[in-house]
């Protein structure tokens, strides 16, 4: 039973006794079996008063737990409205006992606020002071390597495939070596997928002056002009910083290169949408799928898109399914 409850009780009842004895001692009965005798609506008077004034404790204690309970859950959803990232709390109508607390729950609010305001910040400056160095040093060097390997590796693996779709076709030989064929021929198709996903890392790796919608949309349809896969997009205008922008394009390269070196997808989707003062950048496939927590302690791009997401105030999310799929959301409060 709750405290609060068997307090009431308790109290209803020591309240009753006092009541009780006072009477008695006030107003001596004559004799003791005339408080037994005195019937309250058929009820002897000692009995009443003791039901009575159980119900009115028990009534007490549960209205009391109940105004106790809701202030709690209010702090309760104060709090875990800050944990995921709300920057406005609703004002609440609490107890003056809990206005200290309150005061300190809207502190920790305003100070998360100032916190993920100056980590975009910084986010936005560590772009902006390294994005000339990086520019310069690494950009060239990525776009060298990027097309010798197109030129060469990459236009290799594709004669290779168009040689051995054509050779399947025309092959009589034996079941066995047929399998074998076959078999070579999804290996140049994974080896094929590999040095996109490569190529992919090799580009530079700011958005160079455009957008990230533009990026995104420039990305996103030379990839469906180079993989055998179903992609589609949806993506909405959202206003952002550049260390913010920067930092989400990342995560998205990162994304499709690990769904096309290791999901083995058919379908791959990515959205980027604001909703409820937050911009969602969301990119699924329907692929074999991994148990993240096993993968994440050992992977190293995946650590990485987590610390992409905390610089800029956000939050990462990876849910996977075997045989069913992939979904990475992330979450970044618009400021």
């Amino acid at each position: 039973m709750n405290r609060h409850i068997v307090g009431g009780l308790l109290l209803a009842l020591t309240v009753a006794v006092i009541l009780f004895l006072s009477y008695v001692l006030t107003f001596p009965p004559a004799k003791w079996s005339a408080l037994w005798d005195e019937t309250v609506l058929g009820v002897p008077f000692i009995v009443f008063l003791f039901m009575a004034s159980s119900l009115i404790g028990f009534l007490f204690g549960a209205a009391f737990d109940w105004f106790w309970r809701k202030q709690w859950r209010a702090v309760e959803h104060a709090l875990f409205q800050i944990e995921q990232g709300n920057t406005e709390l609703s004002p609440q109508h609490t107890a003056k006992e809990l206005e200290d607390v309150w005061r300190r729950i809207e502190k920790l609010q305003k100070h998360w606020l100032e916190q993920t305001k100056r980590t975009q910040k910084l986010a936005t400056e560590k772009v902006e002071n390294e994005e000339e160095l990086i520019e310069r040093i690494i950009s060239e060097e990525r776009n060298r390597l990027a097309r010798e390997l197109h030129d060469s590796v990459s236009q290799q693996l594709f004669a290779a495939s168009m040689m051995m779709s054509a050779l399947m076709e025309t092959y009589t030989g034996s079941e066995q070596a047929k399998k074998q064929l076959k078999l070579i021929e999804q290996m140049i198709h994974q080896s094929q997928l590999e040095m996109r996903a490569l190529l992919l890392h090799l580009r530079p790796v700011q958005l160079k002056g455009k957008s990230l919608q533009d990026g995104m949309r420039e990305l996103l349809t030379e990839l469906a002009q180079k993989v055998p896969m179903e992609i589609k997009w949806k993506i909405e205008d959202v206003t952002l910083d550049r260390g913010v922008e920067d930092h989400l394009f990342r995560i998205l390269q990162e994304s499709v290169s690990n769904t096309l070196r290791h999901a083995k997808a058919n379908m791959l989707e990515v959205l980027l949408l604001e909703r409820d003062g937050f911009v969602l950048l969301r990119v699924s496939d329907d692929g074999v799928g991994f148990d993240v927590e096993r993968t994440k302690s050992g992977s190293y791009g995946l650590q990485h898109m987590y610390e992409r997401a905390v610089e800029i105030g956000g939050t990462l999310k990876i849910v996977s399914v075997k045989n069913k799929g992939t979904r990475l959301e992330v979450k970044v409060p618009l400021l």
